[in-house]
C-alpha cells in the first residue's frame, strides 16, 4: 500500500516543480499530461495548473484548448489570457487552429496547447500540432500539453490489437522522450464510463456506440495499464538522467548503446518493426539507426513502385520515431549491414522474421539466418511479425 501511495505521489502534478524547471533554463521545457482515453480530465488538469502558475506570477497563455462544451472546463479558462485562433477556409468550411505566429510573437513564459496529436487544417504552417509545439520549444517557450496513450506512434500496433481500432493521428515517441515531465491523469474504468454515459465526453448520439466499442471495460483497463507503464518509464529515464548528470559533474554522458534496424526493400512489416525497435531503443536509452541496403538486384529502378513508396514511408516513419536513417549500396545486404554495424560501433541489430520463400531458407540463403551466422560478435534480436504474412 505504501509503495502504491509513493508512486501516486510521484505522478501527482506539481506546478511549482514546473516553475522550477522554467527557472533553470531559458530553453523551452515540455510537460505532457498523458491519459488512457478521452474524458479522463487532462485538459482540466492543464488549466488547473495554468491558473496556479498564473497565481504565482507566471506568464501563461492558452495557445489552444478544446473545451468540447464542458462547463467545468470552460470555467477553468476564467482569467487566463487566450490567444485568438487563426481561421482557414477549406472546401467551403471555416476551420480554426492555433495561431502559431501569434503565440510566437506574444512569447509567453508558458503556453498551454491541447490535443497534441491533432492534424492541422490545410494551409497551416505545419501538418501536425506536435510540430507547432516543437516550434514553440525551439523559440524558448515552455509548453504544457496533453495526449492520450493511443496516439503514441510506437504503440500503434499494440493499440490496434487491443481495441481493433487503427489510430490515424499519432505523435512521435521522440516527443515523449524529450519531455521534462510526464504526468498520468487517471480515473477508474467505471468512473470514465459513467462520465461517458452522462454526456461529458461525446455527444449523446455517440455514447452507446462508444460504450460498446472503444470504451469497453477490457479496453480501458488495458489502456490504463499501458499509460501507467509509459509514465513509469518516463520517471525511470528522468531518474537515470539525473544520476548520470550528477555522476558526470553536470555533463551529459554520451550514449553507449547503439542499435541498427534492417529495413528491407520488401517492407510489408517494416512499420511495425520500426515501432517495436523504437520501444527497445527508448528502454535502453540507446541511439538507433534504420539502415536500408540497396543491392543491384533490388535497386530503385527494379523494385515495384508500391514497394518503393512503402520503403520511403518507413524511412520517414523511422525519422519521426527518432532514428537516424541510413541508405547504403552494397552487393550483399548482409555484408553491407554488418560492415556498417562494425564501422559505427553498433552493439545490437534488430531484424524481422524473414519472408524469403521456403526454398531459399532450405538452401541457406535466408537473410536473417545469415546475419546470425556471420555476426557472433553482435547481439541479434529477431522481432515477431504482426502482419501474419508467410511466403
Amino acid at each position: 500500500m505504501d509503495r502504491k501511495r509513493n508512486l501516486e505521489d510521484e505522478r501527482r502534478p506539481d506546478p511549482e516543480s514546473f516553475l522550477d524547471l522554467v527557472a533553470q533554463s531559458q530553453k523551452g521545457r515540455l510537460k505532457v499530461y498523458l491519459g488512457a482515453a478521452a474524458g479522463v480530465g487532462k485538459t482540466w488538469k492543464m488549466l488547473e495548473e495554468a491558473q496556479q502558475l498564473r497565481a504565482k506570477g507566471g506568464d501563461v497563455v492558452v495557445a489552444l484548448v478544446e473545451t468540447h462544451g464542458r462547463a467545468e472546463t470552460q470555467e477553468k479558462l476564467a482569467g487566463l489570457e487566450v490567444i485568438p485562433r487563426k481561421k482557414y477556409a477549406y472546401r467551403g468550411v471555416e476551420l480554426e487552429e492555433m495561431d502559431l505566429d501569434a503565440v510566437l510573437a506574444r512569447n509567453p513564459e508558458v503556453a498551454i496547447v491541447d490535443e497534441l496529436a491533432h492534424t492541422n487544417a490545410p494551409g497551416a504552417r505545419h501538418e501536425k500540432r506536435w510540430q507547432d509545439v516543437e516550434a514553440l520549444l525551439q523559440a524558448g517557450i515552455n509548453v504544457i500539453t496533453a495526449v492520450n496513450i493511443q496516439h503514441v506512434e510506437s504503440l500503434n500496433p499494440v493499440i490496434k490489437r487491443i481495441t481493433g481500432i487503427d489510430v490515424r493521428e499519432t505523435v512521435p515517441d521522440s516527443i515523449l522522450t524529450r519531455a521534462d515531465q510526464i504526468v498520468n491523469v487517471d480515473v477508474s474504468v467505471e468512473a470514465l464510463r459513467e462520465r461517458l454515459r452522462e454526456g461529458k465526453i461525446y455527444p449523446p448520439a455517440q455514447i452507446e456506440q462508444a460504450l460498446k466499442n472503444f470504451f469497453t471495460p477490457a479496453n480501458l483497463a488495458s489502456l490504463r495499464e499501458i499509460a501507467l507503464r509509459e509514465v513509469a518509464r518516463g520517471l525511470t529515464r528522468q531518474r537515470q538522467d539525473a544520476e548520470t548528470l550528477k555522476r558526470e559533474g553536470g555533463r551529459r554522458a554520451r550514449m553507449v548503446e547503439k542499435i541498427a534496424v534492417g529495413l528491407s526493400s520488401r517492407p510489408a512489416a517494416g512499420a511495425n518493426l520500426l515501432r517495436k525497435a523504437c520501444r527497445i531503443a527508448t528502454q535502453l536509452s540507446a541511439d538507433w539507426y534504420a539502415v536500408h541496403i540497396e543491392t543491384p538486384s533490388e535497386s530503385v529502378k527494379k523494385i515495384r513502385t508500391a514497394d518503393f513508396v512503402a520503403l520511403l514511408d518507413n524511412i520517414n516513419l523511422a525519422s519521426d520515431l527518432g532514428a537516424e536513417t541510413v541508405w547504403l549500396k552494397a552487393p550483399d545486404p548482409v555484408a553491407g549491414l554488418l560492415e556498417y554495424a562494425r564501422d559505427n560501433g553498433i552493439s545490437k541489430i534488430i531484424v524481422g522474421r524473414s519472408h524469403e520463400p521456403r526454398w531459399r531458407r532450405v538452401l541457406g540463403r535466408d537473410v536473417t539466418a545469415r546475419i546470425i551466422e556471420n555476426a557472433p560478435d553482435l547481439d541479434i534480436e529477431i522481432l515477431a511479425d504482426d502482419t501474419g504474412e508467410d511466403k
